[in-house]
């Protein structure tokens, strides 16, 4: 895998991953303590490459360290989070896989 940064730009409401000249993304909104996951989109060029669930971790782990609570409306995120379910302690209260 090639290296990665990743960042939070709060202006467009995603956390990105820029590799290769290109950026995959992950869009969020907050409701209070709870930030919503909503859509995560990688470039063709990256697909199948373990980039996206690279950005998944990461942002999760940006969440985790905020203590935000995680609503996980993106397939790909819930997808992640029930083939690790370390994740699961910080998703909102009646969440269920």
């Amino acid at each position: 895998m090639e290296p990665v940064e990743f960042k939070v730009n709060d202006t467009l409401k995603q956390f990105e991953l820029h590799v290769e000249g290109e950026v995959a993304y992950l869009e969020y909104f907050f409701e209070g303590k709870k930030i919503f996951l909503t859509h995560t989109e990688t470039p063709k060029s990256l697909r199948g490459k373990g980039y996206a669930k690279e950005l998944v971790k990461r942002s999760l782990e940006h969440t985790k360290q905020h203590k935000y609570v995680v609503v996980p409306a993106c397939s790909f995120v819930a997808d992640y989070v029930n083939h690790n379910p370390e994740w699961r302690a910080i998703l909102s209260e009646g969440y269920q896989m």
